[in-house]
């Protein structure tokens, strides 16, 4: 009986989340391609995909929405786990359209903001001319503005010191190893605290039933 119960429980957390678990399982397709490729040809597939100065001068269409589907270094688990602890609950609170908006809004924007920002550290001198060639895919850009947008559904007043680990976590980098990578994550968090306005109306923390009525009567006007 207990089993049964934990098995609807999934059941019902994966389906009322159809994109965060969609979207995982593309990740779990690519990424079991990618094991069965040579680390050489895998390296030029993937670099193919990259969000890089040189692909997104090319065709940044193309790789802005590929690049999303690949994770460098082959390891989904990691992954399945912070899709289900970040990602599934704002998509159960804000609704699939305005969770992948904030989703696409920090991942595209912030990689042209480290782009920009390396593309300049270029021009300045201080990175190499074949940092235009830099690999850079995955979805960690979209995930810290999910992360950030949850602000708004912790509950009072627990946001402010949830704001104030997620600034650290991301922050802290800018001051230590301070890559465009990690530009690109801290600029992810800020895009996701922007996205204000997609959240309003949907309240901040509730107990389970209420998040069951607010989806019904919002989700599909989205």
């Amino acid at each position: 009986m207990r089993m049964r119960r934990l098995l609807r429980t999934v059941r019902v957390w994966i389906t009322s989340a159809p994109g965060t678990y969609l979207w995982l399982a593309a990740l779990f397709v690519t990424t079991v391609a990618l094991h069965g490729m040579s680390p050489h040809f895998e390296e030029h597939f993937l670099r193919q995909r990259s969000t890089n100065i040189h692909e997104l001068s090319t065709d940044p269409v193309r790789v802005l929405v590929s690049s999303a589907f690949w994770l460098d270094g082959g390891t989904w688990l990691p992954y399945a786990a912070l899709f289900t602890v970040f990602h599934a609950p704002a998509e159960h609170w804000l609704g699939t359209l305005r969770w992948l908006a904030v989703a696409a809004l920090a991942h595209v924007g912030a990689t042209l903001i480290s782009e920009g920002v390396l593309s300049w550290a270029i021009h300045d001198g201080r990175a190499p001319q074949s940092a235009v060639n830099t690999l850079d895919i995955g979805v960690s850009y979209a995930l810290a503005g999910v992360i950030g947008v949850l602000t708004y559904r912790v509950p009072r007043p627990w946001h402010l010191p949830y704001l104030a680990v997620v600034l650290i976590v991301f922050g802290t980098p800018l001051f230590t190893s301070r890559t465009f990578t990690d530009v690109g994550h801290f600029a992810g968090v800020l895009i996701g605290l922007a996205c204000y306005p997609l959240t309003r109306g949907r309240g901040r923390g509730r107990g389970r039933q209420g998040q069951g009525r607010e989806r019904g009567r919002g989700r599909q006007g989205r």
